[in-house]
Parts: C-alpha cells; structure tokens; sequence
C-alpha cells in the first residue's frame, strides 16, 4: 500500500459510511437520522466532512430528501462492500469465540474414503463438535463435477482429474495401487511384478469409469492387450471376497488391502509401474472463498497429511 493510499483509509471514518449508506437507502438525512438514534445536523456535518475527504460531491440536497451525484452511486457501492466484508469478519470472528459452526460438504473417492479419511475426520469432529460434515462417496470425475457445480464445498479424488477444469488443487495424500492374489496363487512369493505380466488373468475390477480402472485400461492398451476383466465390484471388501473364492486377481491401493486384512486368505504384490504410485487432491473451486468451517477442515487435512504418524498408521506400514 502506498502512502497516499495509507493517508486515504485514515481519513475514511466507518461510522460516516454506514450513515452515508443510511441515507442513500432512505433517501433523506432525517429519516436516516431517526433510523440510526441520531440528531439530523450530526448526520449532516458527517456527510460535508466526508465530501470534504473525497473532494467530491456525493448528494444532491432538496427540500424532498437527496439524490446521488455519480461520485456518490460510485461511493454507494465500495461502502456497501467494506461494510459487508466487515459484517463477515465480525461474522466468522464470533465463530471462534463461540465455538466453530458450520456445515462442509465433501465429496471423496472410494480410495480416500478407505484409506484416510475415518482417522482424519474422525479427529477433526472432535475438535470441532459443532461442525457438520456430510461425506459422499462418487467417481473422481463425478467429485470433480459436484465442486464445479457447487454441490460440493470440497473433493477429494485422484491428481490430474480435475485438470482442464478451472478448479484449485492441494495435495492431500499419496497411495500405492498393488496387485491382491489369493494366498496360494503363483504370484503371491513374487517380491513385485510389472501389471502387463498379468493380463493373461482373469481379474476382479471397480467399476469401468473409477480412476484404477481407467489406469489399468490404459496400461493394457499401451502394451496392446487388454484386460480380461471376469467381473466388476463397486466396493473394495467384495474385490477382495471374489480374488478369495478364485474369480480373478486385482488391483487396489496397498493401505486399503492392509486395513481388510482379514477379508479373505490373500497376499499383495508390488506393481512396479510408475502409475501404481498415485497423488490425492483436494479439490475446490477457490480454497480462499470457502467458508470458514470448511477452510479449517482443509488446514487439518493437509496438516493430518503432512504430519507424524499416528500409532495405526506406523502398525499398517510394519505390516507391509
């Protein structure tokens, strides 16, 4: 800020500008005086004062009230927003000392829902009793849809998915895709194994438009196969039923298969395709015009992302 512009907030009296606001809305010093619980000649000497400031005229006073000169519609509309951004910083201030409010929207795809974000929510409620989040399971593309059309306050999908879409982006975690085979299968001792090496296998899929999908589709046609998919699953725990009772092997992220351990005698095997190492966004129209509850649930995400491991976390990575 300039100098000059330092100079020119100073002189810019708050109570001067709602009283002006006052009378551009009723149209007459008096009655903006009676509607504020002041005398008529106060409001008037605020009024002069304020041309005075602005070197400009802002009313034209007759015996039937006022009118506004151009300066004054001009002025009109830069003082409603001070006063607006002013009601809302009082607005969200009062939040935290009342205790945070609020209702956030989410919108997550099926890896981050597993995989993170229970713990992450789970800690944020706590924190924030009073905050109401609803959380919606959908495709990557279809999260990316629901923030564009503002039926989401934030998404949570897979990088790269909202690109093209005029949307803002912030790293939130990263997961490892790992081939899931059942216990006794001839992959199951291998250390990791390249995806094209398994398409002479049946597999077990999600569905045909999810994210893991899409990326195994792609890297079969690059290597001029393709996948012979013997079923499609909606869910993670009956991917992994179906590779139990020997209708395919798959592919899921490596925390996921950690966390259902127990859904069926299976082991996981590391892909060592570069597109097996996956980042996950969080995704908003403008992170910096969210609300404020769902700001500081973006704040804990990426904190809860960046920090230290929690007890579950470290007893996940010994058991990989």
């Amino acid at each position: 800020m300039q100098p000059s512009e330092r100079s020119f907030a100073r002189r810019i009296d708050l109570t001067s500008l709602q009283l002006f606001v006052a009378v551009c809305e009723l149209g007459s010093i008096g009655r903006a005086a009676e509607r504020e619980f002041i005398a008529a000649s106060a409001v008037s000497k605020r009024l002069s004062d304020l041309e005075a400031t602005l070197q400009t005229p802002l009313l034209y006073r007759h015996t039937r009230g006022v009118n506004l000169t151009p300066a004054g519609e001009s002025l009109l509309h830069h003082a409603r927003s001070v006063l607006f951004s002013l009601e809302k910083m009082q607005a969200e201030l009062s939040e935290y000392a009342e205790g945070v409010r609020g209702h956030v929207r989410i919108h997550a795809n099926i890896s981050a829902i597993v995989q993170f974000l229970p713990e992450d929510l789970g800690d944020f409620t706590r924190e924030h009793p009073q905050v109401k989040i609803d959380l919606e399971e959908h495709l990557s593309t279809e999260v990316v849809r629901a923030v564009q059309e503002g039926a989401a306050d934030i998404g949570i999908c897979n990088a790269g998915v909202a690109a093209g879409h005029a949307l803002q982006t912030l790293p939130y975690r990263q997961d490892e895709l790992v081939l899931i085979v059942p216990r006794g299968h001839a992959l199951a001792q291998r250390a990791s194994v390249a995806f094209e090496d398994t398409l002479d296998l049946d597999h077990v899929g999600l569905h045909s438009n999810s994210s893991i999908y899409l990326a195994m589709r792609e890297a079969a046609a690059a290597a001029g196969r393709t996948i012979r998919l013997r079923i499609h699953v909606t869910g993670l725990d009956a991917m992994c039923r179906m590779i139990d009772n020997g209708l395919g092997v798959g592919v899921m992220p490596r925390r996921a298969f950690l966390l259902m351990h127990g859904v069926g005698a299976l082991e996981c095997v590391r892909l060592t395709n570069p597109w097996a190492t996956r980042n996950i966004d969080l995704v908003a129209r403008d992170f910096s015009t969210l609300p404020l509850t769902a700001r500081l649930l973006v704040d804990h995400l990426r904190a809860r992302a960046a920090g230290p491991a929690t007890s579950r976390n470290k007893a996940l990575a010994a058991a990989a």
